[in-house]
């Protein structure tokens, strides 16, 4: 079993230790300050040094039926009953106790706004941490738990205290949740100056010594999951600051190029979208406009009976409202150099779907739609008007 000196003290992070056991590139130790992966938390990476040799920590696990803790080495390994330094990657462990504080407080001040607001999983595993809560938490709560949250760690110096109990004595502390594990069971514990309990959960996880080192914590947004979840992702820590600050100075060079300051940028964004759904509308219509010019300007040709305009477009975005603009009682096929083809028609006779499907089948491509209007693509765009001509003349002549 390997003594572990991070429940002990989680920021020491340099320890002597001994190998006591060696395999497939991997060894374990007496004792290590090295955390394992588990509980949503990362492994702790780092370095074991002996004498003569070295080797990179790439990961760390617990073997949970001997309790030893294996260091995956990038390297030989040292053999058996070799002394060793270990030193752990402090940022990244850091990072990690902030995320994990930050995970325990977020949650707790969800719980005082509403305990239906029950953890029913989380994740840590990057900067982008995650809380899935029952209880269907809004944006107003999510609101709401970050600001209270905020209040007490600029009111409040709350430190850490981890403990040890038994299972019988659980009762006597305000746990959040149920502990998952059964025995004796470790507790986290954030406690105000007066003493009193912040928050208290079984956890096996290392966390910052005073909570105000996780902040600020910031919720980044809410989403609907699966089984009725809400998930709230949100960063803690140095990778909250560093966000906000760079949210900060992408929103101030944002709003120096539309000349306001940060604060108006909402309304300032707000009013572009608005003069942009405006011109939208405008720009729609004057396509609409000038695909009809285009159609009545076309000559109108008769194939067997029908009447029939074609049309060479060179803008495919203008497609849809040339064929729109068929007249009734005739046909209109266009086609672009690009490709892009249709067919229009205002005749219960001649559905634009068959007739197009019969001419890609000679010019090579693909398409459909209505009886009204079909889109599709050419491999023979030289070749797609006389294709319809040809298929509408054999068309209207096998027709009842």
């Amino acid at each position: 079993m390997t003594r572990l000196l991070y429940y002990d003290e989680p920021t020491q992070l340099s320890f002597a230790a001994t190998v006591t056991a060696v395999e497939a590139g991997r060894v374990a130790l007496d004792a290590t300050a090295f955390h394992p992966e588990g509980g949503g938390q990362n492994a702790d990476t780092g370095v074991l040094r002996w004498d003569g040799g070295e080797a990179r920590v790439t990961d760390t696990q617990k073997d949970r039926a001997t309790g030893s803790i294996w260091h995956t080495l990038e390297g030989s390994p040292p053999p058996m009953g070799t002394p060793v330094t270990g030193e752990v990657d402090a940022a990244r462990r850091w990072r990690q106790m902030a995320r994990h504080s930050g995970e325990h407080l977020l949650a707790q001040a969800f719980f005082r706004i509403n305990p239906a607001f029950r953890v029913a999983a989380v994740g840590m595993r990057g900067p982008d941490c995650t809380l899935d809560l029952e209880g269907f938490p809004t944006e107003a709560d999510a609101q709401a738990a970050e600001g209270l949250l905020r209040e007490t760690l600029a009111r409040h110096d709350l430190t850490l205290e981890t403990r040890v109990v038994p299972e019988a004595e659980l009762p006597s502390y305000p746990l959040r949740r149920p502990p998952q594990v059964r025995g004796q069971v470790r507790l986290v514990i954030f406690r105000d100056e007066a003493g009193v309990p912040f928050d208290v959960s079984a956890c096996g996880g290392v966390h910052v010594p005073r909570a105000g080192m996780a902040a600020p914590v910031a919720v980044l947004r809410t989403e609907r999951i699966r089984s009725g979840l809400t998930r709230v992702v949100f960063r803690a820590g140095e990778e909250a600051a560093e966000f906000l600050t760079a949210t900060y100075r992408d929103a101030r060079a944002l709003a120096q190029g539309f000349s306001v300051g940060v604060p108006d940028l909402p309304a300032r964004v707000a009013a572009l979208v608005t003069e942009r759904d405006a011109l939208k509308v405008e720009a729609a219509a004057l396509r609409t406009r000038l695909a009809a010019a285009l159609v009545a300007a076309a000559p109108v040709g008769e194939v067997a009976g029908v009447p029939l305009r074609t049309l060479n477009l060179d803008d495919p975005t203008l497609l849809p409202d040339v064929l729109a603009a068929t007249p009734p009682s005739e046909v209109c096929a266009a086609v672009t150099p690009g490709g892009r083809c249709g067919v229009g028609s205002g005749r219960a006779e001649v559905p634009a779907g068959a007739l197009l499907g019969e001419v890609l089948k000679g010019t090579g491509g693909r398409g459909g739609g209505r009886a009204d209007l079909a889109q599709g693509q050419t491999a023979d765009p030289a070749a797609f008007l006389d294709a319809v001509r040809a298929a509408l003349n054999v068309q209207t002549l096998s027709a009842p």
